[in-house]
């Protein structure tokens, strides 16, 4: 069977035309093409710095919740504007501004150049244009269009009823439904030009249950890059049988048990333990001002064998996919930690600079008015040779936590706390009963180490990730198979 590789044109065709519906949006409306790019790109290489670009960016959102048997609230927004970067050095000027124009745009330029005093000598060349390799990762389709005003709100009365009707002890029953059309410009000092058209959507269903006066919350949800079709009847009912049962799950819980112990983790979205506790440590501003635990470790075991941690923007369709990231820069799939060994780190271009390597396609900020730092994608652990049921019946006294709440990690010492919202105690190879109240306590870099055990069912998040650093917001996945972390510290309530 032959192999067919994509030519340099068929790549550049979806390039090309990302870049001419971007600048029918974001250009042409208000007087501008490519040429008043170049310009502004110019009047801040008069000065020498090492980096600069125009970020333009224009979001249309728009959101419906349900709450009491009532679609309560609908809102719309559109946001758009442009931010101008200089980098010399370490140092770092960005303005951004809500008006795109060629004055407001000159006016950020001179501003952003300040950062170096040094006026070039001689004419300042004008860089060449050349199109940033692209990926074509998901359609350009918008999601808000894709399902009329009704029928979003027939489908969040759809969620509800099922709740209601899957088990009498459901009480109250809350759904969101959030739609995005994000189209993005990146013209780069260097001549590059790139841009994106990012779908993004996302259905979450909260169930509340009561028994006997006690009341218990369960959640689900998905989404991704892609149309409102995907929330069908099927997919619908997936969600809201899994928040049902995790609210009766948790009807029954008890107090947990507290101490060093085994814990097992389940499949996909407890992969946030992964993402915090770990990947944090491995972006690479943390690492360049050696501030993470894993700072200058390249080549070293950090992991137990057979942990393999990828960072990966390319998977098609997923939530923090990017065809080129807010740097202009493609997507990578990034081992991280191969086998045990630390390989490398998350980096956007300053950090890769000034660390003497390449730029990973990590580069992304939250909006136009928010300048670039390394940041996740989608990140998770490969799977291992294990069976998941033979994981937990090795527990001989432990817990098994199949999902998770909130968490705060310090990225310096690597030490984490997460919060379980649903867990389970086991005794001798045998599920007991759930547990409510569980906090897991560790070490990202030594729990790592503690990984004893490695199932071979891999699975991604349902697509509800949003990763908060320094104030900034973006959307990511997370993923890992089951796996088993020996002398963990659980904070119960028993």
């Amino acid at each position: 069977m032959s192999t067919r590789i994509p030519s340099a044109a068929s790549h550049a065709a979806p390039t090309r035309e990302r870049l001419d519906l971007a600048a029918n949006l974001l250009l042409t409306p208000f007087g501008l093409d490519e040429s008043h790019l170049s310009r502004a790109l110019a009047e801040i290489r008069a000065h020498r710095v090492d980096d600069a670009d125009l970020y333009f960016q224009t979001t249309r959102s728009e959101g419906w919740s349900l709450e009491e048997g009532i679609v309560k609230t609908g809102s719309f927004s559109i946001d758009q504007g442009v931010g101008v970067r200089a980098v010399s050095g370490e140092k770092t000027a960005f303005a951004y501004s809500d008006d795109i124009s060629e004055a407001s745009l000159l006016d950020a330029a001179r501003t952003v150049r300040s950062i170096s005093t040094a006026a070039q000598q001689g004419r300042v060349r004008v860089a060449s244009k050349k199109l940033a390799k692209s990926r074509s990762l998901y359609s350009g389709v918008d999601p808000i269009s894709t399902l009329g005003s009704a029928d979003k709100v027939a489908l969040l009365e759809r969620a509800e009823q099922r709740a209601r009707a899957k088990d009498p002890r459901v009480a109250q029953v809350m759904a969101g439904l959030a739609s995005e059309y994000d189209v993005v410009l990146v013209a780069r000092a260097d001549g590059t030009l790139a841009a994106d058209v990012r779908p993004l959507v996302r259905l979450s269903v909260t169930v509340i249950a009561e028994q006997n006066g006690r009341r218990e919350m369960g959640s689900a949800g998905g989404g991704g890059r892609f149309g409102l079709a995907y929330f069908d009847d099927e997919q619908i009912a997936q969600y809201v049988d899994e928040a049902v049962n995790a609210a009766l799950v948790n009807l029954e819980s008890r107090p947990a048990p507290a101490g060093e112990m085994t814990v097992v983790l389940g499949p996909g979205w407890p992969g946030i333990l992964l993402h915090e506790a770990i990947g944090h440590g491995l972006e690479g501003d943390f690492n360049r001002k050696g501030s993470s635990a894993f700072s200058g470790r390249i080549g070293q075991r950090v992991a137990a064998k057979g942990v393999t941690v990828l960072d990966d923007g390319t998977l098609p369709d997923r939530r923090g996919s990017l065809n080129v990231d807010d740097e202009g820069h493609t997507s990578g799939r990034n081992v991280l930690i191969e086998d045990g060994i630390l390989r490398g780190y998350i980096q956007d271009s300053l950090n890769a600079r000034l660390m003497g390597v390449a730029p990973t396609g990590n580069g992304r900020r939250e909006s136009y008015a928010h300048v670039p730092m390394p940041r996740m994608t989608n990140t998770y652990m490969l799977g291992g040779d294990k069976d998941p049921k033979e994981i937990v019946a090795s527990i001989k006294k432990g817990l098994y936590a199949t999902n998770f709440g909130g968490g705060q990690v310090d990225i310096t010492s690597g030490k984490f706390v997460f919060s379980a919202s649903e867990a389970f105690w086991v005794e001798n190879g045998k599920i007991q009963y759930p547990v409510k109240g569980a906090t897991i306590i560790g070490s990202g870099p030594e729990s790592l180490k503690r990984v004893g055990m490695i199932g071979n069912d891999m699975r991604l998040d349902s697509g509800v990730g949003t990763c908060g650093k320094e104030g900034q917001s973006v959307p990511v996945g997370v993923g890992q198979p089951t796996l088993r972390i020996d002398g963990l510290t659980v904070g119960g309530t028993a």
